[in-house]
């Protein structure tokens, strides 16, 4: 995935990642390299270990065994512990940061994309107003800035939590089946906004069930199955010519039985 030229440090580092609940090993040596600018798309059936995978990237789940790093800082710290610990997660979090669609209901829509800077970086409110506007602008939905996140549809609440994400300036934007409890005529909304992500040049890893929408935009796409990577390859050649059988036969579910 890496070419000679790119000899700067990656953005994520997933190393010999583990993970298990209970009896149940979810990650199974898990190795991924993102390197920055890129976008890498990752598919597979309903509990793959795909969602685990991107929550642990987070520290959302803590892994058993493994090292993930972000832009060289090593994530998961087993030797860290108490607030030191905390202030070391929260600075990771802001950089590597979650598009969530949970929006607080209470909050106008400015308020919930502006609250992260206002408390976590101090930022002054009539910036963070005029930053948040300009986010709101980006994702086509200036004109709602006033507006309670009931008043909005599916696809508006999504934008919105990517513009909230997009406001703490993150190295790294994870999206976890970020189009999964649309209506099919408010998913191209989203991808659309994420495509604009792509154009920038933001360092993406995204976990999709958007077939086409991760050929389109990926630079490099992985399948898994049972906890394992089966197959990671690009785009192009993962959903027109994968190797492996596993692989065929989910595409084929998913595109067709010309794959």
């Amino acid at each position: 995935m890496s070419t000679e030229q790119e000899t700067e440090t990656p953005m994520v580092e997933i190393r010999n990642v583990y993970k298990r609940f209970g009896d149940l090993e979810v990650l199974k040596g898990i190795d991924l390299t993102v390197n920055r600018g890129k976008i890498i798309s990752i598919i597979g059936p309903s509990g793959s270990g795909k969602s685990t995978l991107l929550r642990s990237v987070n520290h959302l789940e803590v892994i058993d065994k493994g090292t993930i790093l972000l832009d060289g800082v090593q994530v998961n710290r087993p030797d860290m512990k108490g607030l030191a610990f905390e202030r070391h997660i929260n600075h990771i979090r802001q950089n590597m940061v979650f598009q969530h669609f949970n929006l607080f209901p209470h909050l106008s829509t400015i308020d919930n994309v502006t609250l992260a800077p206002r408390k976590l970086k101090g930022m002054d409110k009539k910036i963070a107003r005029e930053l948040g506007m300009e986010l709101l602008n980006r994702v086509g939905l200036a004109e709602k800035a006033d507006v309670f996140p009931n008043w909005l549809s599916g696809g508006q609440k999504q934008r919105v939590a990517i513009a909230r994400a997009l406001a703490m300036e993150p190295k790294v934007m994870l999206f976890d089946e970020a189009t999964s409890a649309l209506d099919p005529e408010l998913v191209e909304e989203v991808n659309l906004v994420m495509r604009g992500l792509a154009d920038e040049h933001m360092t993406m890893l995204i976990v999709t069930h958007e077939m086409g929408f991760a050929r389109d935009v990926s630079d490099w796409a992985m399948f898994m199955d049972g906890g394992v990577v089966v197959e990671e390859c690009t785009p192009e050649k993962l959903f027109s010519n994968p190797d492996q059988e596993r692989t065929r036969n989910f595409l084929r579910k998913h595109l067709g039985d010309n794959h």
